[in-house]
């Protein structure tokens, strides 16, 4: 993608360069259940997106940081997008007022052409539609179609960039945060301390999944689709045979995303998108307490994103490695009070659990 103000950066290093890298547009870089919350409703950007700004009370700051690391893998195939002002890069037609940010991360497998494809096709087919922003769900979705439809045609043309993508998009227009998936990746937000997952992980294994694979003539073993692919929605894999039908009419693999929409408020601290090799090391919950000690140390989504990703190389994670923190205030995380005589229950972990039974079944013998 060629573009002012925007370029692709050379792959991170390997585990132990402390080098910081510029903060760019994008850079090449290498089944939980979902969390509701009350505010977690489907909601529609209005016809006029300023009426948006207009019934918001509270407009986010836009502060965000990116990391990636090709991790123990031999090669890079995770590709990041960090756009706080998507209007700086992107042709959007109808005007839009207030904040306007576009963040993606693209997960690719059997090689990064369709990640890097996919992350200079799917912004443009969404801002460059007519319905957008006012039918936000259909222009996302009309977006990945497109976006899965010109790589098929283009791997036609040019049979070595066959391979699969993963992709998670969010979007902040006013005070409306918009995430779609397909795959893997996930986006969490700390509100107030308190891990709200914004999509949830496309595997086989998952019921919903799994029961669409079986209706579209496909079918899981040992966790695979069609014992091939270990997600069930995906960008590209026209080459593997049976997952995807070449007349356009559906498949086992989809790439149809998952939307889900939140009113952001002021106990909307920040957002976390990471590849699933971050989420292999680190549940939800455990991101977000990370995370926020981090940025109550210094305040810094960049070097945020960095202990995130060094963080889940020391937890021995097994692949590329990409995450984006978004900062929705100019401040850090306030500390969090508890209320003087509230009770706080505690718990302990199955694996603690396991570590005690054992300790006492050896105080027995």
């Amino acid at each position: 993608m060629t573009m002012e103000g925007v370029k692709k950066e050379r792959e991170t290093s390997p585990p132990g360069n402390d080098g910081k890298p510029p903060h760019p547009l994008y850079r090449r870089s290498s089944s939980s259940s979902l969390l509701r919350h009350p505010s977690l409703v489907r909601t529609r950007i209005g016809d006029d997106a300023s009426s948006v700004q207009a019934q918001a009370e509270f407009l986010p700051i836009l502060r965000s940081g990116a990391w990636a690391d090709m991790g123990f893998r031999g090669s890079m195939e995770d590709v990041y997008i960090c756009a706080d002002s998507f209007l700086n890069h992107y042709a959007a037609k109808n005007p839009i007022q207030g904040p306007a940010a576009f963040y993606a991360v693209f997960d690719g497998h059997g090689g990064k052409h369709a990640a890097d494809f996919a992350c200079e096709h799917l912004p443009r087919f969404i801002f460059e539609d007519d319905d957008f922003p006012r039918e936000i769900e259909r222009v996302i979705a009309s977006a990945f179609a497109q976006t899965d439809s010109a790589f098929a045609k283009a791997c036609m043309l040019d049979a070595d960039l066959a391979s699969g993508t993963t992709a998670l998009a969010a979007l902040v227009i006013g005070s409306s945060l918009v995430v779609a998936n397909a795959g893997d990746c996930r986006a969490v937000l700390c509100r107030r301390g308190k891990a709200i997952e914004m999509s949830k992980d496309h595997k086989p294994m998952c019921i919903r999944e799994k029961k669409r694979i079986e209706a579209s003539g496909g079918y899981v073993y040992d966790g695979y689709l069609n014992g091939q692919l270990n997600v069930a929605r995906a960008i590209g894999d026209w080459h593997m045979e049976g997952l995807k039908n070449q007349d356009g009419d559906g498949g086992p693999l989809s790439s149809e995303p998952e939307l889900m929409m939140t009113k952001l408020t002021e106990d909307d601290e920040f957002l976390i998108i990471g590849c699933d090799g971050i989420w292999d090391v680190f549940m939800s919950q455990n991101a977000v307490d990370f995370a926020r000690r981090k940025l109550q140390e210094h305040n810094d989504p960049v070097l945020c994103s960095k202990e995130l990703v060094s963080e889940a190389l020391k937890r021995n994670s097994g692949d590329n490695l990409s995450a984006v923190v978004v900062c929705f205030k100019s401040e850090p995380p306030p500390n969090l009070v508890v209320p003087w005589g509230r009770r706080v229950q505690r718990s302990i972990s199955a694996e603690g659990l396991k570590e005690l039974q054992g300790f006492l079944d050896g105080l027995e013998t």
